[in-house]
């Protein structure tokens, strides 16, 4: 990799890091992470682009698949695994892919960043067509596993998102929306699970929970179609109707009860008035969008 990549580069700001107390280390660092929201604003325009292609590409069926390596691909995989717990999304909507496979979220594999085959390979086995959205996450922006993984997406007809920190790189010119978050330096030189990481979590944040919300899987700023698992769940399921629908406790628990522990389906029953049965049909004109079943005359 070439030392020219600014996220390969030292930082002046660190450079004794060595030598210095905890308290500066720790101050230098809360410095430098204060550029990475910097750095992701100035993208904002690229980074809405990702979410309504991501957004179109879900609603007509198909799934958004994130390829990466190392601390990208890990970073992509928590994203991935998010998803149907917050949003009640089959878990094959959203995937993911990894350098190394599985095991690689649990140790290192840098070996396999380097093969473009496997890359190919990993993305070949997902069956990609032009429903779907593919992302590839790499810092350096030419890691060749995701580079060959985001190349065969865009033989296949698939919509293509490149997700860096550094300009001018071969994945952004690889994809049709590149989101470029310059971050610049690392405290440690070249260690980008630091910035570049953050970075990374950040926009993956914002296209997988912009996606949702434009798909109508959330309400106002609820998880109103979560799943509720657990105790925990239920109970913010409870105060999730109570503060949406404006009803009490005791309304809420009912409404749950009925809606056969559906918090969408509950949701819709409450707002609009309606059976359950109606509630469903609405919700399924709209494709599970929750704000547009409500306002459905």
């Amino acid at each position: 990799m070439k030392v020219s990549l600014i996220t390969e580069q030292p930082n002046a700001a660190s450079a004794e890091l060595d030598r210095l107390s905890a308290l500066e280390i720790a101050r230098i660092m809360n410095s430098e992470d204060a550029k990475v929201a910097a750095a992701v604003q100035r993208v904002l325009p690229a980074i809405a682009r990702a979410i309504d292609a991501i957004a179109e590409s879900l609603a007509e069926g198909g799934r958004l698949i994130y390829a990466g390596a190392g601390t990208s691909g890990r970073i992509a995989a928590l994203d991935a695994v998010e998803c149907p717990p917050t949003f009640q999304t089959d878990p094959r909507t959203v995937q993911f892919v990894i350098a190394g496979g599985e095991k690689a979220l649990r140790a290192a594999t840098e070996a396999e960043e380097d093969s473009r085959a496997l890359g190919r390979r990993d993305l070949m086995r997902k069956r990609p067509t032009k429903k779907d959205v593919i992302v590839g996450i790499a810092a350096s922006g030419r890691t060749p596993y995701t580079l060959a993984a985001i190349q065969y997406a865009r033989q296949r007809g698939a919509k293509t998102i490149a997700v860096t920190c550094n300009a001018d790189s071969p994945l952004a010119a690889a994809a049709g929306i590149a989101v470029v978050v310059e971050v610049g330096p690392e405290i440690v030189a070249g260690s980008t699970r630091m910035k570049a990481g953050t970075a990374e979590k950040l926009v993956l944040n914002m296209l997988s929970t912009g996606a949702m919300a434009r798909l109508g899987y959330v309400y106002g700023n609820l998880m109103a179609n979560m799943r509720l698992k657990n105790e925990k769940l239920i109970q913010r399921g409870l105060a999730i109707l109570e503060r949406a629908a404006k009803v009490d406790r005791e309304q809420a628990q009912k409404a749950l009860k009925d809606a056969g522990m559906n918090l969408p389906l509950a949701l819709v029953m409450l707002k609009a008035g309606v059976t359950r049965a109606q509630a469903a049909r609405r919700l399924k004109r709209t494709h599970g969008h929750i704000r547009k079943a409500v306002e459905m005359h």
